[in-house]
């Protein structure tokens, strides 16, 4: 696409006289007149809009009012039905109608623009009347624009649109929102609307706006809600028809095995959330609700068992872990100490060296994995008790290393090729963990930066397990050796 100013327009305006007058209406019959889909399922077909995005239309568009918000499940056609109201809204809008899409960055608001720009190549007789550009749309005929604009507040000011679109408000801030509110509205008819996934936590403009929408009371707001039934079983497939018009509808472009295929690889609170449109907490959550419950088993350690212990210290207020795991998969608490909510506790330094010394002396240590960090002159002094091969260095803020070793304990969890004891203090250590996207990998992190919940045991866990997988192996690779 070159950049610069278009060539005149030169075919005459259309005639769109004979569309229905109300504002549904007209766009509704646009759609269907003009546009054609510009990818996926029927591409290059005419647009036959499904039962629910009609309903919408008809919905969001309904006399008097002003601000809409659709929460639905994601592939369900919400940035193609987005592109859609943007087109009509430059042809048969009002005036020098202006469409303002506003989406997290530049980059996602522009997946709109392009959709539209689409749509408008595909009808010649569209695209000889509209001036396409690299970064906006605009019909010089009635002086209406399509501009795709960030989520920051700066960006909306001095604007006067006749349709707002805002893609995905769960990731909008406060602030931005106090800014397309403010920019709205000053036209006879004007819309904003808010087309969305739930969010991953209550405490956002969205959910507030759906509790507003759910009370019934302003006649100027419209919310339309596809999700699943609380409590409902997530591998149901009646259910996610219920959160997936796309998929219940006339001739349903939405495939019900990639559904299933999501279902297997996303956590399940995340599954809920992106494809079930369902509110849930603990979305961020590492492990999926109630499986580390399920690897609890009656066992207790014996005495001169071969096991490997990981050591998560703080150095000061926070908490303490010592864990050990047996060779074939075991996990317990040695020992932990956590501060019982005291500003002036320490960890009491001299009860741990001890605890090590004393499971050193109960069980045949394979190896101690110890985080380094403000622990090292205690760490030489275990290596030199205990053998300097037997002790050893391992950096949980490496995340090259951490990264495998967590993937691998949460993989054992989901089989069952680990177990544990039950031991309340580690469970709730592994419930505070969140999952934290890295290049190499997830890793567990607390929920936010100074929290007072805790996940050192849950840490130390993943280190033990980590090192004990490894040395079962090596002990399988030294029985072949000598069978042979």
């Amino acid at each position: 696409m070159k950049a610069g100013p278009k060539g005149q327009i030169k075919a005459a305006p259309l005639d769109f006289s004979g569309m229905p007058d109300d504002r549904a209406g007209r766009r509704l019959a646009f759609i269907a007149d003009y546009l054609l889909v510009p990818k996926g399922v029927g591409a290059g077909q005419p647009v036959r809009l499904r039962e629910f995005q009609r309903d919408i239309i008809t919905g969001a568009f309904a006399p008097g009012i002003r601000t809409g918000l659709v929460s639905v499940a994601r592939a369900n056609g919400k940035t193609g039905l987005a592109a859609m109201l943007a087109v009509a809204e430059l042809f048969v809008g009002p005036p020098s109608a202006e469409v303002l899409v506003v989406a997290s960055d530049q980059r996602q608001a522009n997946i709109t623009l392009r959709m539209a720009r689409r749509m408008i190549e595909l009808n010649p007789e569209l695209e000889e009347r509209a001036q396409i550009f690299a970064d906006r749309i605009v019909v010089p005929h009635n002086d209406s624009l399509l501009l795709p604009l960030p989520a920051e507040p700066g960006a909306l000011h001095g604007h006067d649109p006749s349709l707002l679109i805002v893609d995905e408000l769960h990731v909008v801030t406060e602030a931005t929102w106090e800014a397309v509110t403010s920019v709205s509205g000053k036209r006879p008819e004007s819309l904003t609307l808010a087309i969305s996934t739930p969010s991953s936590s209550p405490d956002c403009i969205m959910w507030r706006l759906v509790e507003h929408g759910r009370m019934g009371d302003d006649p100027a707001f419209y919310l339309k809600e596809f999700a699943a039934p609380e409590g409902c079983d997530a591998a149901d497939r009646e259910v996610w028809r219920i959160a997936n018009p796309a998929l219940a509808c006339d001739e349903p472009f939405l495939a019900e095995d990639g559904l299933e295929a999501a279902r297997r690889t996303l956590r399940e609170p995340v599954f809920r959330q992106l494809r079930l449109g369902q509110w849930v907490t603990g979305v961020d959550a590492w492990l999926p609700w109630g499986a580390w419950d399920d690897c609890r088993i009656e066992r207790k350690v014996s005495a001169r068992e071969r096991v490997v212990l990981a050591f998560d210290g703080s150095a000061s207020g926070d908490s303490t872990a010592l864990v050990g795991c047996t060779l074939d998969g075991h996990l317990w608490v040695e020992g932990l100490w956590e501060n019982p909510g005291d500003a002036r506790w320490r960890v009491p330094r001299e009860d741990v060296d001890r605890a090590v010394d004393i499971a050193f002396t109960k069980y045949d240590v394979v190896e101690l994995a110890c985080d380094p960090w403000g622990w090292r002159s205690e760490i030489e002094q275990w290596a030199k008790r205990h053998g300097e091969r037997r002790v050893l260095e391992w950096n949980t803020a490496n995340a090259a290393r951490m990264a495998p070793a967590t993937d691998r304990l949460y993989q054992a969890v989901a089989t069952h090729a680990v177990t544990h004891d039950g031991d309340p203090r580690m469970a709730a250590h592994i419930a505070h963990c969140v999952a934290k996207p890295t290049p190499q990998g997830d890793l567990v992190s607390k929920d936010k930066k100074g929290s007072p919940r805790k996940i050192d045991a849950a840490v130390a866990a993943i280190v033990a397990y980590e090192r004990a997988a490894f040395h079962q192996v090596r002990n399988r690779k030294r029985v072949r050796s000598f069978a042979s």
